[in-house]
């Protein structure tokens, strides 16, 4: 069973992080707390119940740190999480709170909890670096990505229970009103637009041909339509009410906007999944409604839904003007 990770908020992650340990560690695992310097830790203090394994288990103070990411395919080897040459990625941030901790002997391993992927390679690199950084034991480290994730919460299925979790294929609940909060403070993220030009319709791309057009990955493609394809029916009879055409409106002024920023900005993405990706964590990073729990699926339902029904990225007709 798969969970949509990408659509839980910090809380929400960092809960299930400190009940898994509560299950691995310790029933004595205190959740997440920020400290003086912002960060935000858990700890578990004595002999752990199965980790590494039950017959050898570490003890003394163990450190637990999630790093939860809004996006769906995100890795640990991406340079904002992890670059031995960057000051401002994350695991370079956490460094010196690491070290502080470990200088003041209220640290003896340390795990990092995230929803990106990790391989082998990046994993012993990461290791490695903040051994060497911290003086900590490669073996007193634990990286835990996605995938291990997966495998942990099948192992304890009571975790997911605890937590609250839904899978991945959960439907959406869709209400008129919450539909129209989402647009709303959308058009509101929306600087001053004095005109609209409405744009005759278009035929729309086939699918795969706009994914080539826009340089999406298979696998990202294949993520969002699996994932929010059924919803895009909904959405396009919401829209169609006539009740609803002050919101319809709302929508045209952020396409045209989206449309725009990404024409202008577009060179600077390798792949329309970091297209996407960026205009997801702008709208979650500065609209408090829309980074909601209960909003953050149904935005991103609603930027497929953009590009599904071709109202942003490059189309067939751009190829032929």
């Amino acid at each position: 069973m798969k969970y949509a990770y990408e659509d839980m908020g910090d809380d929400q992650f960092e809960q299930l992080i400190v009940i898994l340990c509560q299950q691995i560690l310790g029933i004595s695992v205190k959740g997440f707390a920020k400290g003086t310097d912002g960060g935000r830790d858990a700890k578990f203090v004595g002999k752990a119940q199965l980790f590494p394994s039950d017959a050898a288990p570490w003890e003394g103070t163990t450190i637990i740190q999630a790093k939860h990411s809004n996006g769906p395919y995100r890795s640990f080897s991406e340079s904002d999480f992890f670059s031995p040459t960057s000051k401002t990625s994350i695991i370079e941030k956490e460094i010196p709170r690491i070290n502080k901790l470990r200088q003041a002997q209220q640290l003896d391993h340390y795990m990092l909890f995230s929803n990106r992927r990790l391989t082998g390679n990046t994993d012993a690199e990461i290791c490695a670096h903040i051994s060497k950084k911290c003086n900590i034991p490669e073996s007193s480290i634990y990286l835990c990505d996605v995938e291990q994730l997966e495998l942990l919460l099948k192992r304890y299925p009571q975790v997911v229970k605890l937590a609250d979790i839904d899978p991945i294929d959960s439907p959406l609940i869709v209400s008129p009103d919450e539909l129209a909060e989402i647009v709303q403070a959308l058009a509101s993220q929306k600087g001053n637009i004095l005109t609209v030009i409405d744009n005759p319709p278009t035929p729309r791309t086939p699918y795969d041909k706009k994914n080539e057009l826009n340089n999406m990955t298979e696998q990202y493609a294949k993520y969002l339509r699996k994932r929010y394809l059924k919803d895009t029916v909904e959405i396009s009879t919401f829209f169609a009410a006539p009740e609803n055409a002050h919101l319809l409106r709302m929508y045209e002024l952020a396409i045209d906007e989206f449309q725009q920023k990404i024409i202008a900005k577009r060179k600077k993405y390798q792949t329309f999944d970091e297209v996407m990706e960026h205009i997801t964590d702008l709208l979650f990073n500065r609209d408090a409604v829309l980074r909601q729990q209960q909003h953050k699926r149904l935005t991103r339902t609603l930027l497929f839904y953009m590009y599904w029904n071709c109202d942003i990225g490059v189309t067939d007709d751009v190829e032929t003007d």
